[in-house]
C-alpha cells in the first residue's frame, strides 16, 4: 500500500452498491486532479483504492473521465448513508492532504461533496481536522522512534 495509510475500519465497502463504489473513485480521481496535478502517488491511491474497493476494470475509463465539480457534487447524492459519505469525506481529506500542497479548490470540493451527501460543514471541517491531527501523529512518530 501506498504511504496515505488508509483505514483499516472500511466496513462500510461490504454495503455499497458497485455504482457507490465508481462514485467514490470518481470523486477522489477528481479530487487528484483538481490541484492540477496528478502525480503518481495520486495514481496509485486511486488504483490502490480501486482494488479495495473491488472496482470492475471495465469502469475504470468511466473513473478517469474529466467531471466538472457540478457534476462530482449531484453525482455523491447518490450516497446517502452517512457513514459512507463520512467515510468518502475521510479518504478525500487524506487524499488532498497527501502531497502537503491543500488548495482552496480541494477545500472548496471537499465541503459541497460533503454538503451535497447531507453532512453539515461542522462535520466536514472535524473530519479534515482529525485527517490532519492524524497526519501530524505519524510524522511525529517517525521522529521520536528515529523512523526518518
Amino acid at each position: 500500500m501506498s504511504n496515505f495509510n488508509m483505514e483499516n475500519d472500511m466496513g462500510y465497502l461490504a454495503t455499497m452498491t458497485e455504482d457507490e463504489r465508481v462514485i467514490f473513485l470518481k470523486v477522489l480521481a477528481k479530487l487528484a486532479m483538481s490541484d492540477g496535478e496528478f502525480d503518481d502517488e495520486e495514481k496509485l491511491f486511486i488504483r490502490e483504492m480501486g482494488l479495495v474497493l473491488g472496482v470492475p476494470e471495465s469502469r475504470y475509463d468511466e473513473i478517469k473521465t474529466k467531471a466538472s465539480d457540478e457534476e462530482i457534487v449531484e453525482a455523491v447524492k447518490l450516497i446517502k448513508d452517512r457513514k459512507k459519505a463520512m467515510a468518502l469525506i475521510k479518504e478525500m481529506c487524506l487524499l488532498a492532504n497527501s502531497d502537503g500542497d491543500l488548495s482552496d479548490d480541494e477545500v472548496l470540493l471537499i465541503g459541497r461533496v460533503g454538503q451535497s451527501m447531507g453532512l453539515e460543514l461542522e462535520k466536514v471541517e472535524q473530519i479534515s481536522q482529525w485527517v490532519i491531527d492524524r497526519i501530524v501523529w505519524l510524522e511525529q512518530g517517525k521522529i521520536i522512534f528515529e523512523k526518518v
